[in-house]
């Protein structure tokens, strides 16, 4: 009799998530922004100390990562064509954490020596609207130098503003 009942009740659940799954894995795709166009303002660092090479080598960076995934129009800080544009979108960035890791002590262990930095994100209108915030971490933790972590921290720039705004260009 008790076999018979822990079968039913392991019946009763596996029925109960065959039926329940495809119902919780639906996901709504979260409504991207139309934006013709995105205005990378230069990277403030007020409250951290970085090395000036960062500063700039993220800057770049930035723009280059924003420009491959498909942004055709990437307006750089202070120009003055981005001015007539409809719909664009200005990015802010502020480092809010860094620390220098040891290429050195990388490339003879593994754990110790990565590099990491954190920046803060935002997106707004030319009115100064805010449409999304976000940190960005960007790290290099085993096999390269340590502007490496420059290039990690764009690629994900590049790729929240790839998921929360619509673009042509973009598909």
């Amino acid at each position: 009799m008790k076999r018979i009942l822990n079968t039913g009740i392991w019946l009763f659940v596996s029925a109960l998530f065959l039926v329940a799954h495809p119902l919780l894995a639906e996901k709504t795709q979260p409504v991207k922004i139309n934006t013709a166009a995105i205005q990378v303002e230069m990277i403030q660092s007020d409250e951290v100390k970085l090395p000036a090479e960062f500063q700039v080598v993220l800057y770049e960076n930035l723009i280059r990562q924003l420009e491959k995934i498909g942004f055709s129009q990437v307006y750089r800080d202070g120009d003055r064509s981005a001015a007539n544009v409809a719909d664009l979108v200005v990015l802010h960035s502020t480092v809010r954490g860094f620390k220098a890791g040891s290429e050195r002590a990388r490339e003879v262990t593994t754990v110790a020596g990565a590099t990491s930095i954190t920046v803060h994100c935002q997106f707004t209108r030319p009115d100064g609207t805010s449409l999304l915030e976000q940190d960005v971490n960007g790290k290099v933790r085993f096999f390269g130098g340590n502007l490496r972590a420059t290039h990690d921290f764009a690629k994900k720039a590049a790729h929240v503003a790839n998921e929360n705004f619509s673009t042509p260009g973009i598909k």
